[in-house]
């Protein structure tokens, strides 16, 4: 009895991590996903108050779209880590 209750101890201790990594991975994706609808709904007002700027937004939009999918990918990779 008291190996088997080792055993259950043992394995849910070994899934916690898994459930973590996992929602931790998922809530990455939705702040990136939302940081990057917050970057286009600025830009494109601010090209519409301002048009003779657009291009120079629409290059730091880019640049800056960029860096939040390149810190959501590493950030899912450190999650995806705690799982495996």
């Amino acid at each position: 009895m008291l190996l088997l209750t080792t055993l259950l101890q043992a394995a849910a201790a070994a899934a916690l991590p898994k459930v973590g990594g996992a929602i931790g991975a998922g809530i990455v994706a939705l702040a990136a996903a939302l940081g990057i609808g917050k970057l286009a709904q600025s830009v494109m007002e601010a090209s519409a108050r301002q048009p003779e700027i657009a291009g120079g937004l629409r290059t730091t939009a880019i640049i800056v779209g960029a860096l939040i999918e390149g810190v959501c990918l590493f950030a899912v990779l450190v999650c995806l880590l705690a799982i495996f």
